[in-house]
């Protein structure tokens, strides 16, 4: 698996178009390293967090400063749990190919129905009005957020080149923020046309004394917007950044 992260890297970075940047970690956090992380998003002072894998996906509220998990409910062995998103009191979950996806009281995380969808679910993000998924390609599907009735779908492209494996979202300052799959890139997308506005490469964030044979690539991305703050981590990581985009020539 590393191997492979390193060489779609080094070819993402070969063809990238759009200005690359790095980060600065500000802060860092721990995370539970059972966690295969799906989704993750940031609402009112706690993570909220989809994990996966059949017999093992979960869904999570998460105390930021500890880790600790306050709230929790397992789903049905038969699914395996992709993106999550929150909105108007309700947070939406992905499934991987089951085309199921369920709808839970935020307070409660009672299921309050399922709902049916196309092809593969990987990743969630909203920006209020407007309900953001992927399904693994390079295209990205915009649902209306009371029927969850798909709009228009946008193609993620850097120049002429289509950006695959498009996975975890999240919503950042007008931009779709997503996790491109095996890789340590982030693609920072517009969402008017689907061409990547800049990558940023998160290289070396896990340390080497973090990685265990079990560490997965790179997924999840929330924001705080009361804050201005991003948090980014990965699948059975035991741990969360804060970080800062920045430019290439302070690494």
């Amino acid at each position: 698996m590393r191997l492979a992260t390193f060489i779609v890297f080094f070819v993402a970075s070969a063809w990238a178009q759009a200005p690359q940047f790095t980060y600065l970690v500000v802060h860092t956090y721990p995370h539970d390293r059972d966690a295969f992380t799906q989704g993750l998003e940031y609402h009112d002072g706690f993570l909220y967090e989809g994990t996966g894998r059949e017999g093992h996906s979960s869904l999570r509220k998460v105390k930021l400063e500890t880790g600790q998990v306050v709230q929790h409910i397992d789903i049905a062995p038969q699914y395996f749990g992709e993106g999550i998103t929150v909105l108007d009191g309700k947070i939406l979950e992905l499934t991987w190919k089951a085309q199921t996806g369920f709808i839970y009281d935020r307070n409660s995380f009672h299921v309050l129905r399922n709902f049916n969808y196309s092809g593969e679910g990987w990743g969630l993000a909203n920006d209020g009005k407007t309900i953001y998924m992927s399904d693994g390609s390079s295209q990205i599907r915009f649902w209306d957020p009371q029927t969850l009735k798909e709009l228009r779908r946008i193609s993620v492209h850097d120049g002429n080149r289509a950006i695959e494996n498009l996975n975890e979202l999240e919503y950042v300052r007008g931009e779709i923020y997503a996790n491109v799959w095996t890789t340590n890139l982030i693609a920072r997308i517009s969402p008017d046309d689907g061409h990547v506005i800049a990558w940023i490469d998160l290289t070396g964030l896990l340390k080497p004394s973090d990685m265990t044979e079990t560490v997965d690539v790179l997924n999840g991305i929330a924001y705080d917007s009361a804050h201005d703050r991003l948090f980014v981590t990965g699948k059975l990581w035991p741990k969360l950044f804060e970080i800062k985009i920045a430019p290439k020539m302070f690494r």
